[in-house]
């Protein structure tokens, strides 16, 4: 087990060793949930530690399989990013102001381990944090996730 918070252990699935050289961002995966708040929570101590950027990803899915008219699926869109941003705006102030840390927020449509395989590969991420749950209920897994990925990931129970 590995802390960089009193209290609170995560598994730590990684290929090599974390030194703070070899980060350059730090990614967590959020939906909103408490769970992902403590993930998110996670992310901050350790980015602020390792003094690394901090990327924020909330991934969504626009459609749920039923048909969807002209125009209706902008506005879905539209609707759910402006939702996020209005979510992301209240987490922002209990989790992330005032801690010393260089951050973004992303939306982002498509499954959470596609998303996150993209921005392993293509976007200088070296670490991943999320929690537990991300990712249930739908078709993704952890495994499936491990399979995509080749940085460190910190699973926050």
């Amino acid at each position: 087990h590995w802390s960089l918070v009193p209290g609170m252990f995560a598994l730590m699935i990684s290929p090599w060793d974390v030194k703070p050289f070899m980060i350059s961002t730090i990614l967590c995966t959020i939906d909103f949930t408490d769970a992902s708040k403590d993930a998110l929570r996670w992310a901050v101590n350790i980015s602020r530690q390792l003094k690394t950027h901090l990327t924020v990803l909330y991934v969504y899915r626009l459609l749920n399989g039923e048909p969807v008219k002209n125009g209706q699926a902008v506005q879905m869109k539209r609707k759910l990013e402006e939702d996020a941003k209005t979510k992301f705006a209240s987490l922002e102030k209990e989790v992330l102001e005032g801690q010393g840390v260089v951050y973004d927020f992303i939306t982002e449509v498509g499954f959470v381990t596609d998303r996150i395989a993209d921005h392993a590969k293509n976007k200088s991420v070296r670490f991943l944090v999320m929690d537990k749950n991300m990712g249930a209920g739908s078709r993704e897994s952890y495994d499936e996730l491990i399979k995509h990925i080749d940085v460190p990931l910190v699973i926050v129970p």
